[in-house]
């Protein structure tokens, strides 16, 4: 049987409280618009996405004005600012994030390629989607053995949504090192923003990024998924409540990311959302098995 899973962590009940709009756009310290930036009303699960232009709208319950925003984007540093302020300026500014990363020239003398984490069109499971709110849903992939490797290609596995309604859907691929303490995702290894497109008619999405020279940190490396919540990804779910019967009409984003059961406890799921990363772990039933999101990485040593 398959299942879909909705990421999300807190629902703060609104009941029937009058909405406003909160538009604006979002820029960097030049005033050079900043595109797929994510907005998300801290407490709540709202929360929307800055289009290509930097522009950004989103209908909440008037007393979100008096709650605070979080604004993450690739690139610049995480910021916090009240609601309300931005529904006065329509404006926010993000300021550069520090970036470091070694400079890496890929020879043409890469060899013994190697698979992590396999996909087969049968062992898929179930899914992940999301509602409310963005999220980075992140896997890790250790770096086992001495060799320098270099990421060549990532596939992410999605699953065909027949209520989502448009040919495609846009996502964007992030990659993090690993925090040394923690364990969790720490600093991008990319500025470039990549933005990848799920199509109807595929069931996978797959990046070459040999050229780009990357090489996979000696802790590992977390590949995210982030949605973006655009009106472009947007689609609508109805269901009946369990408690009331009642129907439930639910703002979705797609694309739903396909999930296998992985064994090898090696493999971990965050989820990014609000501003903190979390543990994401769900086991198979009647093992130890976790559920994992569906996304290969080869790689190549260098000779």
């Amino acid at each position: 049987m398959r299942i879909f899973l909705v990421i999300f962590f807190l629902i703060v009940g609104v009941g029937h409280a009058q909405e406003v709009l909160v538009e604006g756009h979002v820029f960097d310290e030049k005033s050079k618009s900043v595109p797929y930036a994510n907005i998300s009303f801290l407490k709540t699960l709202k929360g929307t996405s800055s289009d290509e232009k930097g522009y950004f709208y989103i209908d909440v319950p008037e007393s979100y004005l008096e709650r605070d925003v979080h604004i993450s984007a690739l690139g610049f540093k995480d910021t916090i600012m009240p609601a309300k302020v931005i529904s006065e300026n329509k404006k926010i500014y993000l300021k550069e994030g520090s970036f470091e990363l070694e400079e890496v020239v890929v020879s043409h003398s890469l060899g013994d390629s190697q698979v992590l984490n396999p996909i087969s069109s049968y062992s898929i499971k179930s899914g992940f989607s999301s509602a409310e709110t963005p999220w980075v849903l992140a896997l890790y992939f250790p770096n086992i053995g001495a060799a320098k490797k270099y990421l060549e290609r990532i596939t992410i596995y999605v699953q065909q949504n027949g209520k989502f309604k448009r040919e495609s859907s846009k996502f964007r691929l992030r990659l993090y090192d690993v925090d040394k303490k923690t364990r969790k995702p720490n600093h991008d290894l990319i500025r470039k923003s990549i933005i990848l497109e799920s199509s109807k008619t595929e069931d996978f999405v797959s990046i070459d990024l040999s050229s780009m020279g990357i090489r996979i940190p000696e802790e590992g490396i977390y590949v995210g998924l982030e949605w973006l919540f655009l009106p472009y990804n947007w689609y609508t779910n109805t269901y009946k409540h369990a408690i009331t019967n009642k129907k439930v009409i639910e703002d979705r984003f797609a694309p739903t990311f396909a999930a296998v059961y992985q064994k090898n406890q090696k493999f971990k799921t965050m989820v990014y959302g609000m501003g903190e990363w979390s543990d994401f772990s769900i086991k198979a039933p009647g093992n130890n098995e976790n559920l994992i999101p569906a996304i290969s990485l080869k790689m190549s040593k260098k000779r």
